[in-house]
């Protein structure tokens, strides 16, 4: 039987981590990229092997061509086809006005979350394609029907144009057999609100929340799981969200 092989990017923390616990209870083998913290990330992969199946971790940018490249030959290398790619890694920034921020926070918010996103479905469009199989699961975001101002509309608007390529791509790629979707989470309580110089964003939200309460990643990671199975084999060019009614 063949091996389930999903690569996914931003692995090593918050919504990425639970989404690489998730998938390894599902029975895939899962690639954790990340591009800071090798402990954590190591730690995730620990997590993956005790779920019984199969890890591997490699530290990258996916703004970064030859990291993406690495990234996938790692992967079949160590693991087999990849089978799915989940693209979670992301960056907002500092939490601001348009008007007073750094061009350097545009410029980076754009590569990761765009750039990055367009460079791995690419590599992995190349692989899937020539197998006649591959599911492809973009995490966006609510900010991107939102528009977050006064906070990032940059990110927000990074986040739009990952919507658009997911219909387009699902498109592109639905007569190679592959299915591309997105999950678009609310507010999620992790640790990117303190990254971003608000720890107490996501609790201070909850009031603008029908669900009056911020998410979990364990739920975002379920819908990801969700997209990702046979269970949604009729599903692309979806954006599925989860923001509690937001």
């Amino acid at each position: 039987m063949k091996r389930l092989v999903t690569v996914v990017t931003g692995g090593s923390r918050g919504i990425g981590a639970a989404i690489c616990r998730r998938l390894a209870a599902d029975g895939h083998d899962v690639v954790v990229g990340y591009v800071n913290d090798t402990r954590a990330a190591e730690a995730v992969a620990d997590e993956v092997l005790e779920c019984g199946a199969r890890s591997v971790t490699v530290r990258m940018d996916t703004s970064v061509e030859a990291d993406v490249e690495r990234l996938f030959a790692t992967a079949e290398e160590r693991l087999g086809p990849v089978t799915g790619l989940v693209n979670n890694a992301g960056v907002t920034g500092p939490l601001g006005r348009l008007a007073d921020t750094d061009t350097a926070d545009l410029r980076r918010v754009v590569d990761v979350n765009l750039l990055g996103t367009l460079l791995c479905s690419r590599r992995a469009a190349q692989l899937m394609a020539p197998r006649g199989n591959g599911v492809i699961v973009n995490v966006s975001s609510a900010a991107a029907t939102l528009g977050s101002p006064g906070e990032y509309v940059h990110y927000a608007a990074a986040k739009a144009a990952v919507d658009a390529l997911t219909l387009g791509l699902a498109k592109e790629l639905g007569p190679d057999g592959i299915r591309v979707n997105a999950v678009a989470p609310g507010v999620i309580d992790t640790e990117i609100h303190a990254a971003m110089g608000d720890p107490d964003r996501a609790r201070r939200a909850a009031g603008t929340i029908p669900l009056r309460r911020p998410g979990r990643a364990e739920e975002i990671a379920a819908a990801v799981a969700w997209l990702m199975s046979p269970d949604a084999s009729y599903a692309s060019g979806a954006v599925l969200r989860v923001s509690g009614g937001r």
